[in-house]
């Protein structure tokens, strides 16, 4: 057999990942054509076409699938090889994680900065972003690990690990007093500042509402939870949080505690890719225990109860 020109089989992989010549040809930092004739050549190697050519699109044959399968698992083994050399020769560990920008960021800090040694030998990059470009990121080896409120799909997600950190009660808050503080039915009188109906909690406050049978009016929606509670503190519209932070956000004079839902949760979970069970920080988010961080959930809920905040009922 001949030898396989590598460097052909590479452009090949990226192609198929990207899903088109110009993207692979933009990722590689190379001109389309160059793309296009590496492939060619590549072809010539196979004796067989890899794609089927229509205008701009491409689309994988047979003998491309086939051909894909291999190289995938040939340059993934490549960057966990690269990826365990590193840890063993760095003196200064990079971590790349990224956090879901519906998340609470102090608790997502809080997680974050338990797998950070105070003795600086890693250092820390957080990309914020949408649980779905997270995942693509993940697989295309940009990213160490995802901290989010979204668990894991195994049947869509090979090769990638999951583990649930805890989660925490919803709590809804207002700088203004309500007429009633009858909960949950008061969340039709004030305008809501919620998190996006594209983020997990999003959508399980839309589905709360719709089985409570509340007409409630949406002020505005939000992809970043930050976001969301500074404009809460800037207009009379209820706003949500974790209930963990209750005690923190009431610090403020003027924030008032309308309710919690004990039936609804943010959860919080770690993604990772299997390779990456070799990287220390991954390793001590894995092994640690955060229970603590979300023990206060039970008190929370009896002191709303008994100041009427929250329906007995629920």
């Amino acid at each position: 057999m001949s030898h396989l020109n590598y460097n052909h089989l590479y452009y090949f992989w990226m192609t198929y990942k990207r899903g088109s010549v110009t993207a692979a040809a933009e990722a590689l930092f190379l001109t389309p054509q160059t793309v296009t004739g590496q492939i060619k050549l590549l072809e010539q190697r196979f004796s067989g076409e890899l794609f089927i050519r229509r205008g701009p699109k491409i689309t994988p044959t047979e003998l491309g699938h086939l051909v894909y399968r291999y190289a995938d698992r040939m340059f993934s083994l490549s960057y966990e090889m690269l990826d365990i050399v590193n840890y063993s020769q760095q003196e200064k560990l990079l971590f790349e994680v990224g956090v879901a920008d519906a998340l609470s960021k102090r608790l997502a800090s809080r997680i974050l900065l338990s797998a950070v040694p105070p003795n600086g030998n890693i250092r820390l990059r957080c990309v914020e972003s949408t649980h779905d470009l997270l995942l693509s990121q993940l697989a295309e080896h940009k990213l160490d690990m995802i901290l989010s409120d979204c668990g894991l799909d195994h049947a869509q997600q090979n090769g990638v690990l999951s583990k649930k950190l805890g989660e925490s009660s919803i709590a809804f808050f207002a700088n203004e007093p309500l007429p009633t503080l009858d909960f949950p039915a008061c969340l039709e009188q004030r305008s809501l500042l919620l998190p996006s109906r594209t983020s997990a909690l999003g959508r399980k406050l839309s589905t709360w509402f719709d089985g409570l049978g509340l007409n409630v009016s949406v002020l505005g929606e939000f992809d970043d939870a930050a976001l969301m509670k500074a404009f809460g503190a800037y207009t009379d519209g209820i706003f949500v949080a974790p209930a963990i932070y209750t005690e923190e956000i009431l610090a403020n004079p003027n924030t008032r505690l309308i309710g919690i839902a004990k039936e609804l949760t943010e959860e919080y979970h770690l993604l990772f890719a299997e390779r990456m069970i070799q990287h220390p920080s991954v390793q001590q988010l894995c092994n640690s225990d955060f229970s603590s961080l979300f023990s206060g959930q039970r008190q929370l809920q009896d002191e709303a109860e008994i100041l009427n905040f929250a329906d007995p009922n629920n």
